[in-house]
């Protein structure tokens, strides 16, 4: 090379390095006084000190308060360009199918929009599912906030944290409450409590006591999966008559079979959300994992047998779901309760959540989604409450409810 060309190289790196340093500045001057608390989180980051600055995920076109819309939005491939194993990772795991998830819902389109796009609600938390540049600026108008990014949905904007999404509450946010209460469960577990007096020096940092990240994100893994996935259903099915045809009945009022045992088209979005294991081998890598991170502190032996508790417990509370579906199913086919017409099947549809048309029909629907949850949900977080009180002995109630609900419809309809 050259000296001349060299010089002229040296010369357009420090130009635009100058340039990019002044456009920058012009950033953090301005937004100082518009959105003062965004500049200090940034300058606060890891970003600010390694001289990332706005330009690098917003582009450079955004000059001024005229031209806001040619400001870039960031996506995943945004932060992919630096941290591509991560992005990699995501996109491989169940966070990045939530927002599609949340889509194809039965009765998503009912709900009013502050809670879906508007992020008051369902969105607020499945937002962290992939969506299009396109996409995020529409919700953007619709007034939606942090997290539509996917990724700073756990690394809040602009701090962009490790150390924040390190910390079991950055999970607490969206995995709490109704149908998947985990922070509820960890934190009152013992491995929750003995995090939390970690977190406040009561305990030295150095105590065995795993996070939410240590279980679920093996060594910062950003694929979050886990063995039985969301709706602990799962293929193949198992050996066990009973169990198997229970599974069948619930993954039919699911939607995924129908009434001939074959797999309907809702099986295709099951697939593209990853909320279930549909072959023994998925299901057992994810197992081997969980195994694997138990055995830092536990012997195999152990942590086999305790995931083998909560795999008895699916069944147990399978063998109740199956009973109640099929009660109401009963009533269906004998033309006691009017089939809805948007059911494309003579099974209670478990995804339509709380728009289920009866009373009947709704307490079914809470004892899959709230009682069958936290029955194993409260088994796998090694939380006695949950596990009995909040999830089996409720499931017991309902199965008597619907039963004796069912016996009351079909003697009205004998008189009649």
């Amino acid at each position: 090379m050259g000296r001349t060309m060299f010089r002229i190289m040296l010369i357009t790196f420090f130009s635009l390095t100058f340039v990019s340093a002044v456009s920058a500045q012009l950033c953090v001057e301005c937004h100082k006084k518009i959105t003062p608390n965004i500049v200090s989180d940034w300058e606060l980051s890891k970003h600010s000190q390694n001289k990332i600055d706005c330009s690098e995920c917003h582009g450079d076109q955004h000059k001024s308060a005229q031209d806001v819309a040619k400001a870039k939005i960031p996506t995943p491939d945004t932060c992919g360009n630096c941290h591509e194993a991560r992005v990699k990772q995501f996109k491989a795991g169940k966070h990045a199918a939530a927002w599609a998830a949340m889509k194809a819902m039965p009765t998503a389109h009912w709900q009013p929009m502050a809670l879906m796009e508007g992020m008051k609600g369902c969105g607020g938390c499945h937002k962290i599912g992939l969506k299009s540049e396109a996409d995020i600026r529409e919700l953007k108008k619709s007034g939606a906030g942090f997290g539509v990014a996917s990724c700073d949905a756990c690394h809040t904007r602009h701090t962009f944290s490790v150390q924040e999404a390190r910390q079991p509450q950055a999970c607490q946010t969206c995995h709490m409450g109704f149908d998947h209460p985990q922070w509820e469960m960890y934190s009152s577990s013992k491995h929750g409590v003995r995090y939390l007096l970690k977190q406040i020096k009561m305990l030295p940092s150095t105590v065995s006591a795993p996070t939410c990240q240590t279980c679920h994100l093996q060594g910062g893994n950003h694929g979050v999966l886990t063995a039985w996935g969301f709706l602990a259903v799962r293929l193949p099915m198992p050996e066990d008559k009973q169990w198997a045809a229970d599974r069948v009945t619930i993954l039919q009022a699911l939607g995924v079979l129908g009434p001939d045992g074959k797999p309907t088209a809702r099986l295709d979005v099951v697939k593209a959300a990853n909320v279930a294991r549909l072959t023994q081998e998925d299901w057992r890598k994810e197992r081997d994992k969980m195994v694997k991170t138990c055995n830092q502190c536990h012997s195999g032996n152990f942590a086999k047998a305790e995931l083998a508790k909560g795999d008895m417990m699916i069944k147990d509370a399978d063998r109740l779901m199956a009973q109640a579906i099929l009660t109401v199913a009963g009533l269906y086919r004998d033309g006691i309760l009017p089939k809805p017409k948007n059911y494309a099947y003579p099974f209670p549809d478990l995804l339509t959540f709380y728009d289920a048309p009866t009373m009947i029909e709704q307490k079914l629907f809470v004892m899959f989604l709230e009682h069958r949850m936290r029955t194993f949900q409260g088994t796998f977080h090694a939380n006695p409450d949950y596990a009995l009180w909040y999830g089996w002995s409720e499931m017991l109630r309902d199965l008597t409810e619907i039963s004796e609900k069912a016996a009351e419809m079909r003697k009205k309809a004998k008189k009649k």
